[in-house]
């Protein structure tokens, strides 16, 4: 609480500082004063998450989602957030182990590994082996994170009062403090309960069962409960492996492809959606597959949210800006009163590769200098709407355009689209009433 409460103070004592050698400043040093004190202060977020780690780092993840309250130039300090911290020791993993499944760890599994292979905010993954001789991984929370969420959310309440107050009076746009507080504690709640995550694997599973270019971990329920997840281990390469220089192009192509259909199949077709584009959470085998790991953070939509994304995705095909427009405004990105022609520009700004029957190189696509385009429409027309599944779509096609701009894969990005979009099944006459 202390920590937080010097975070607070020093972010909002900035912003105060700058208001008021605002009216002494030329209005291009203001903004450039601006900006310079929103990257400072992203930075402060940055290094109290790493000191505070658990449940505050991650609600920090969860806030660097939000372009709404911050400047692009500021999220893009923000993403340095990681989740991967030092391990905690086997001991009181061991203990909380022995807690949920009712024996301890030697008697349950044949072999367990003390050393953790991954660690995150809010637990760690260790190898194992079952009685049967199935190699597996075993993903223990933290003890105690679960029980601080509450006092960790009502922490940031202060600094989440200095963020709306930005969001309200730099990016003129009037943010709902209790609802992103509500948010933040609800979607963190999900990740902390494993029986959430194991029925999102159960999910995946399910609607990738027809690609058998991908891999997901078979669970194992008996080793599972609110805060150990026992699952399939998967042999593979991290994706970090197939970025490096001298890996053959061919196969990173094939990775750049399969990320991108997969993205968009969840959004168009499944309607659920991988939201943490981690690195940590995609391998690569031999044959290739792609394996997906970790599904604490998903976000499912309502079917008329993905029945919105799916008009978006045919009005962009059909240059139709109508079409666009009206397809934004279902998606709660305007107002129904709203003039739709600003977003649909935007829209335009963003969209370029799905939109142009041409081969594109994603590192000719800059997102930083088509941020910095789109703030300034969204600044002319007061655009700051950011309903919550934006947010999550918004983070995780940051992190498919870094995948795909490190694999260097052009393609015709259009096409592929397209083939996705018209590859939808159409849905029974019942569900569309």
């Amino acid at each position: 609480m202390l920590s937080v409460g010097r975070l607070t103070t020093s972010v909002g004592s900035s912003y105060f500082w700058q208001a008021l050698k605002r009216p002494f400043q030329s209005a291009s040093r203001g903004e450039q004063a601006l900006l310079e004190t929103h990257i400072r202060n992203a930075r402060r977020v940055v290094e109290s998450s790493q000191e505070l780690r658990g449940a505050f780092m991650k609600l920090m993840q969860m806030l660097s989602m939000r372009s709404d309250l911050f400047p692009a130039e500021a999220l893009e300090v923000l993403s340095v957030v990681q989740s991967s911290v030092p391990p905690m020791s086997y001991a009181r993993i061991r203990q909380v182990l022995t807690e949920e499944l009712g024996a301890p760890p030697e008697e349950k599994f044949r072999r367990i590994e003390p050393e953790a292979f991954a660690a995150a905010s809010l637990g760690q993954v260790h190898r194992a082996e079952l009685k049967s001789g199935e190699a597996v991984v075993v993903k223990v929370q933290y003890p105690g994170v679960a029980a601080t969420v509450h006092q960790d959310v009502k922490n940031v309440h202060a600094l989440l009062r200095v963020f709306t107050s930005i969001a309200r009076d730099i990016m003129r746009q009037d943010v709902d403090r209790e609802e992103v507080a509500a948010e933040l504690e609800a979607r963190l709640n999900e990740e902390l309960d494993y029986l959430h995550e194991a029925a999102n694997l159960r999910r995946f599973r399910r609607l990738l069962a027809d690609d058998p270019e991908v891999r997901i971990p078979r669970l194992h329920r008996d080793f599972t409960t609110c805060r150990v997840l026992t699952m399939e281990y998967l042999e593979g390469y991290p994706i970090q492996d197939i970025l490096a220089p001298g890996v053959d192009q061919e196969l990173k192509d094939w990775v750049a492809v399969k990320l991108f259909t997969i993205l968009w199949r969840q959004v168009l077709e499944f309607a659920a959606l991988h939201a943490d584009p981690h690195p940590g959470n995609f391998l690569v085998t031999h044959h290739p597959t792609l394996g997906m790991l970790d599904f604490g953070s998903v976000r499912l939509f309502e079917p008329e949210i993905r029945e919105g994304y799916l008009r978006l995705g045919r009005g962009l095909l059909a240059h139709d800006d109508g079409e666009i427009g009206a397809a934004c405004a279902a998606l709660g990105f305007i107002g129904p009163d709203d003039d739709p022609a600003p977003f649909v520009h935007v829209m335009h700004i963003v969209c370029e590769p799905l939109e142009h029957d041409v081969v594109f190189d994603p590192r000719d696509y800059d997102l930083m200098e088509r941020a910095t385009r789109v703030t300034q429409v969204a600044l002319a027309h007061r655009l700051f709407r950011a309903p919550g599944h934006q947010v999550f779509l918004l983070r995780t096609l940051v992190g498919v355009d870094a995948y795909l701009k490190a694999l260097g894969t052009r393609r015709n990005w259009h096409r592929l689209f397209r083939s996705i979009v018209e590859g939808i099944p159409p849905r029974p006459a019942r569900q569309r009433r």
